[in-house]
């Protein structure tokens, strides 16, 4: 079975301090480390005003990071150390610039455009989150870049605790938007930056505001197991624009703001005529009101009667809103018949990772189930990893 490990924060300083010498031939500033992140429920809620419960993973993204005096941007990453990405900080704009580069710099335009005399600087980057699993890699790069630029330029966002931190999760949001081009709403920057260890955090996305709710499972004698399908996850391609599109029409025929404002359903799906649309709405409708379910749950101490409700989520994501497919159904089905408690899709979907809520000792035996499953179609063997509600972004050198 392939684990993904994460790193300690003295390991992923060391490795992306290493990274940042060995490319710029200085020291850094220090080093900052925000979390990717596996939602529990709630997806594709948060560009239409609901509820999601994700939590920060341990596994984080490390930047080192040095403000220069002049408007220079040099960038590097681990997967590619011989090729530094660099321009003036005043080029960086919506559609100016490409690849992974787009989430490391984005921040400095979207603090410019808050107001924020943001310079240049140089920025190393290493990181433990997998890639397009769905788990928010991109948005542990936004989050640990902009707490960066926040402190060595005197932004001031995080000094302001949780207000700020959502402000700068805000900021976040917009720099994926616009210079990226992922039009993604906010909870994976609202989980990097405001996540707490033990803790999912019930996010209200039609005000930002937030509950930390207790998620402890090794007390309830559970575990929560991620599966990478290893089949590639990308929110840029145009499918998850439609859908939000979708949902905005919908809402509009509708008369209200985002579809959080539907309270009776039936009559919403009476007065949508495009078939496509009504099954958009009734996945975010049901989806919100599962979230709900599972909340009160977990208030109640309750952890382990979650499981139908995650089903419910993946059957809904699946057969209403299409963003599934063969690997995530496969992994969920095998999961399911190899004992889990509950299992769903998380993240933005086409691909990337599923849950599994199971008994606390089943891993290799749902690892197992799982993987004969994607030998029978001769697929990449997934990669597993158990989700324990870590930190928030912060400074870690």
């Amino acid at each position: 079975m392939h684990t993904i490990t994460a790193w300690s924060d003295a390991e992923g300083a060391a490795r992306a301090a290493d990274l940042f010498r060995a490319t710029f031939e200085a020291e850094p500033d220090g080093v900052w480390a925000a979390p990717g992140r596996v939602n529990l429920i709630g997806e594709h809620v948060d560009y239409n005003g609901g509820l999601c419960l994700p939590l920060a993973l341990p596994h984080a993204t490390f930047a080192a990071v040095r403000r220069r005096d002049d408007d220079v941007v040099r960038l590097v990453s681990s997967l590619d150390p011989e090729a530094v990405w660099e321009d003036p900080v005043s080029s960086i704009a919506p559609g100016a610039v490409s690849s992974w580069a787009a989430y490391a710099a984005g921040p400095a335009w979207a603090l410019r455009e808050a107001g924020c005399a943001v310079g240049g600087f140089e920025a190393a980057i290493d990181s433990c989150v997998p890639l397009g699993a769905g788990l928010s890699s991109s948005a542990a790069i936004e989050c640990a870049v902009a707490l960066a630029l926040d402190e060595l330029f005197g932004c001031g966002y995080a000094a302001r605790g949780d207000a700020g931190r959502a402000a700068l999760a805000s900021i976040c949001v917009k720099a994926e938007n616009e210079v990226a081009g992922a039009p993604t709403g906010g909870m994976d920057q609202a989980t990097s930056l405001r996540g707490a260890s033990g803790h999912a955090l019930l996010l209200d996305c039609r005000d930002s505001t937030t509950r930390l709710l207790p998620f402890d499972l090794a007390a309830a004698g559970l575990e929560l197991l991620v599966i990478d399908t290893r089949a590639a996850h990308a929110l840029g391609d145009g499918q998850y624009g439609r859908r939000r599109a979708a949902c905005e029409a919908a809402a509009a025929r509708l008369g209200v703001q985002t579809l959080r404002e539907v309270t009776d359903l039936d009559a919403a799906l009476t007065a949508l005529a495009d078939d496509w649309e009504r099954r958009c709405v009734r996945h975010v409708v049901t989806e919100i009101e599962r979230v709900k379910a599972v909340a009160r749950l977990l208030d109640a101490d309750r952890p382990d009667a979650i499981g139908a409700l995650l089903d419910a989520s993946h059957d809904s994501l699946r057969d209403d809103y299409a963003v599934s497919c063969p690997e995530l159904d496969a992994a969920v089905d095998a999961a399911r018949a190899a004992g889990a408690l509950g299992a769903r899709m998380t993240g933005g979907g086409f691909g990337g990772s599923a849950i599994a809520l199971i008994r606390a000792g089943d891993e290799a035996a749902v690892a197992r189930g799982v993987q004969a499953a994607f030998d029978a179609r001769g697929w990449t063997r997934p990669a597993f990893l158990s989700a324990v509600p870590g930190p928030g972004a912060r400074r870690v050198r």
